[in-house]
């Protein structure tokens, strides 16, 4: 096998690789076959992705390993697409034979349970070592990049194609066409860095670390997004993913009728199935196929998204989730009143519960672009429930007019909220803000590492300086959909280590009020403190790092350990001991022996803040 050869095969993967599955796919019988998807794809697609699936599937794996059951994969997709199309082995559904390739192997104990079991269970198991793998493989780390440049010039193939393989394993449910385009961003960011090592002026660290955030923003965003659909998906259910879609997409095309958008809401769904299941090359050309009938029905649809469908087919998804919401149709009245008035509303309910509440959905968030998904269908839910309760013999003439004024009071809770909090970012700024949000969330999960509070908490900071200026109309959408993102992503902590049953009980019982659930989490009564041991607090000279962020990382690892020692902190002791401290660094600061300062000052601290918070 001639490895430079295999590599350079990969790279010359084409950016429309989806392209070459035919439109009628759906309707060809054996869309499974391994065959039939070898020529619709051609060699070099097909084993460019048999490779990434491999790297996906088996993170622990070697390259060499993933390249080499790319190989055999390969080898049998091409038999079975020229002679041997009947052959036992090629009427096997592909993600079978991926996962015969893989338990073959020898030396794979992680997998060795998944493997006995029988499909569709061995599939299950292995998705689920899927979602368990981001931890397993260490986080990748940007190399010298003197070296980088070297080795880019030796083996500029092999150092591209070995770059697929770590993204993929790090991110195994990755869109494989994404991956396949950041390598191409990542050839280029190599070849304009390293291009210039020869001029004295440039500086090569700094030029890595300018394009670095650049290549790897499409691998961040479209992976949590991604992670964050299946999760939603596999916790919460179908129905529940339909509704947020339907939600979204009536906010992004007013003009559709409901026939259409909810097309396009059936047609995602199934995406996500295909995606989250693992199957990437129904997940692909799903994506292509809703792209294009997109595209194709543009003057149904906005006239917002003409520029995104006049782009590589790669770029045109992100486009279109980015892109602005259509105007809503002229005429559109206000007011969904039909809904709350008509006399019929509870037969119509009895008869088509989904659709008639689907239909109230899309109404709802066409006319409502200021309101977040997730606020739409917390709206959807309480005007389910009404009509539960108003619909039940014997209930008043006037039950459902009482639906209004609870729509206004959540509407006014939900905006103070945002409110609130986008004042205090704005009095207090990125640093102080998250200070506010440590405290808070580590009373809240106490269980969480300094590390992990520290991480939501800066993204949940970072959701307040790019939303706080947006209009009072792009607040709401922009706040909790990030946020939403985060939540999420505490959640799926939450799954593979629980943190507490506060949590558990927001990350299970409801998708739309998670977010409300969760900000009305308070201490965790059930928390043990952490005792006042002598390693618990220590001070060094590095607290006199001129860095500030440095030494602003290091005060919210005394914050969060604080607050863990005395979860019940009031602010005015919080402050107190603050001032404290802060005296001390600065005496300390100020010495020739500054860590004998420290040694002899950190105790004397550590007492008087007991004394203080024991009051």
């Amino acid at each position: 096998m001639n490895w430079r050869t295999i590599i350079y095969v990969i790279l010359l993967v084409s950016l429309n690789v989806v392209k070459a599955l035919p439109r009628s796919y759906r309707d060809i019988e054996e869309k499974n076959s391994i065959g039939q998807r070898f020529s619709q794809l051609q060699e070099n697609n097909f084993k460019a992705i048999a490779m990434i699936m491999f790297a996906q599937y088996v993170p622990g794996g070697t390259f060499g390993r993933a390249v080499e059951m790319a190989e055999d994969v390969t080898d049998l997709a091409k038999r079975c697409a020229a002679t041997a199309r009947d052959s036992p082995d090629c009427l096997k559904p592909l993600d079978r034979i991926f996962l015969d390739t893989i338990c073959q192997e020898e030396n794979l104990p992680r997998f060795t349970d998944c493997c006995a079991k029988k499909d569709p269970e061995r599939n299950d198991c292995f998705l689920s070592l899927k979602n368990a793998s981001r931890g397993f493989v260490s986080p990748f780390e940007r190399p010298n990049a003197e070296a980088a440049c070297k080795n880019h010039s030796q083996h500029q193939h092999p150092l591209t194609g070995y770059f697929i393989y770590e993204v993929s394993r790090r991110h195994p449910f990755l869109y494989a066409p994404t991956i396949l385009s950041v390598a191409i961003r990542y050839d280029e960011m190599m070849k304009n860095c390293c291009g210039s090592a020869e001029d004295p002026t440039r500086n090569l660290e700094e030029c890595f670390r300018r394009q670095a955030p650049k290549v790897m923003k499409p691998v961040k965003e479209d992976g949590l997004r991604q992670e964050h659909t299946c999760g939603i998906l596999k916790k919460f259910g179908e129905r529940t993913l339909k509704a947020l879609k339907l939600a979204q997409i009536s906010q992004k095309f007013p003009k559709a009728d409901f026939a259409t958008v909810n097309k396009l809401v059936m047609d995602i769904a199934n995406m996500h199935k295909d995606c989250c299941r693992g199957d990437m090359l129904d997940c692909m050309h799903d994506r292509e196929e809703i792209l294009h009938y997109v595209c194709t029905n543009q003057d149904i649809l906005s006239s917002k998204i003409k520029k995104c469908c006049e782009k590589p087919l790669l770029q045109r998804s992100e486009c279109i989730v980015n892109a602005e919401n259509d105007d809503k149709p002229a005429g559109l009245s206000p007011h969904v009143r039909e809904f709350i008035e008509d006399k019929a509303i509870c037969e119509r309910f009895a008869q088509e519960r989904d659709m008639h509440l689907a239909r109230f959905l899309y109404e709802y968030s066409r006319r409502h672009p200021e309101f977040s998904a997730q606020m739409l269908l917390r709206i959807g839910k309480g005007y389910e429930d009404l009509l539960k309760e108003c619909c039940k013999a014997g209930a008043p003439d006037n039950c459902c007019s009482r639906g209004e004024e609870e729509l206004k009071k959540h509407i006014y809770e939900t905006e103070s909220v945002m409110k609130t909090s986008c004042d205090i970012y704005k009095e207090k700024g990125d640093y102080y803000f998250q200070n506010e949000l440590l405290m808070s969330f580590t009373k809240k999960m106490p269980q969480l590492t300094s590390a992990e509070l520290i991480k939501f908490t800066k993204q949940m900071t970072t959701i307040g300086s790019k939303c706080c200026q947006l209009s009072q109309d792009k607040l709401l959408p922009c706040a909790e959909e990030n946020l939403d993102l985060v939540l999420g992503e505490i959640c799926r902590r939450h799954l593979t280590d629980p943190i507490n049953p506060g949590v558990c009980q927001c990350c299970s019982s409801s998708y739309a009020f998670r977010r409300p659930c969760m900000g009305k989490l308070e201490v965790d009564e059930n928390y043990v403190p952490l005792s006042l041991t002598p390693g618990l607090f220590t001070f060094h000279e590095d607290l006199c790092t001129t860095e500030e962020e440095k030494l602003q990382h290091k005060k919210q690892e005394m914050l969060v350990t604080l607050i863990k020692y005395k979860p019940q902190i009031s602010q005015e002791q919080l402050t107190s001991v603050t001032a404290a401290f802060t005296a001390m660094r600065e005496r300390c600061c100020r010495e020739e022996n500054r860590q004998a300062c420290f040694g002899q000052e950190g105790p004397e601290l550590i007492k008087r803040s007991e004394k203080l918070l024991s009051a």
